[in-house]
């Protein structure tokens, strides 16, 4: 559907950077769908399984901060403090209630009319450049 790009914050959250780029340069990510597309609320993707419950086989430490969860924002999902691992998400608006409890740990800097037409199962290919 076209070609997103980011900016990551290891500055905030660079346990999660390390891992995502881990993960993506490994091709972890590739052919993964994004499972679970709520409009105008976020999409979510990075689960193997492509069911919503599904992990790398360990978990990463929670990295809060207080910045907010504008449009575009990149949060790792988890179920709860300590348990994130390679799913992810972007928010298609303003979310307040994220903040404070969903790692940021990254943004969107292009392409978010591309997040705005995905579907759940539409599959994503992840490149990292420095």
């Amino acid at each position: 559907k076209g070609t997103i790009e980011a900016a990551l914050y290891p500055k905030y959250a660079p346990k999660t950077v390390n891992n995502f780029v881990f993960l993506a340069l490994n091709h972890y990510y590739d052919g993964i769908i994004f499972h679970r597309i709520i409009n105008g609320f976020m999409c979510q993707g990075g689960d193997p399984t492509g069911t919503g419950w599904g992990g790398p086989g360990y978990t990463i430490r929670s990295e809060w901060s207080r910045t907010p969860y504008t449009r575009g924002m990149i949060g790792i999902a988890h179920s709860g403090k300590d348990t994130g691992g390679c799913q992810w998400f972007v928010t298609l608006s303003e979310q307040p209630h994220l903040v404070g409890r969903y790692t940021i740990f990254g943004e969107v800097t292009a392409g978010m009319e591309v997040l705005d037409r995905m579907q759940p199962g539409d599959t994503f290919r992840l490149a990292v450049e420095p």
